[in-house]
């Protein structure tokens, strides 16, 4: 069962980046405080869904977000920071200006309630779908998916509750 929930503060959590200099960690409270943002969450790099519906949706949405006062969109996946590097750069994400935080271990994803695995297919402690509005950490507006689907979660479905 998620943990999600309008009103929670979200855990702190250090997650990878890349950086100009290589990889590097952010602690997401930092990144988060005294300013409204988007955190959206999903399965991976790279994998189907994750790139032909779900980040090109915020990828499309982003500067109507931040004509709402969103300073930042953050995407967390479970992956290293090379991988998101990369797919940042194929997706146009990082021109866009979608921040990609890496939870390589998961324990960000775990902490919210928000793991899964399917092991027949390789995914372990991988994250569900998932997009937040948040003022200083704090959950203002939360849109979860259901297993194997990608609507409530999409920047266009997460901007129409603003």
């Amino acid at each position: 069962m998620p943990t999600l929930a309008i009103g929670m503060t979200l855990p702190e959590a250090r997650l990878s980046v890349m950086t100009e200099n290589g990889p590097g960690l952010v602690e997401l409270t930092a990144k988060l405080a005294g300013r409204k943002t988007v955190l959206f969450g999903l399965p991976g790099a790279f994998s189907g869904t994750c790139s032909t519906i779900h980040l090109p949706s915020f990828i499309r949405t982003i500067e109507a977000f931040k004509a709402k006062g969103v300073a930042e969109v953050f995407c967390i996946a479970v992956n290293d920071p090379f991988v998101l590097k990369a797919w940042g750069d194929a997706t146009g994400a990082t021109k866009a200006g979608i921040t990609l935080l890496g939870d390589a271990d998961g324990s960000f994803t775990k902490a919210i309630g928000m793991d899964f695995s399917v092991a027949a297919i390789g995914l372990f402690g991988r994250s569900s779908r998932y997009a937040l509005v948040l003022e200083n950490g704090v959950v203002t507006h939360a849109s979860i998916d259901a297993p194997n689907v990608c609507n409530l979660s999409t920047g266009e479905a997460l901007l129409e509750t603003l």
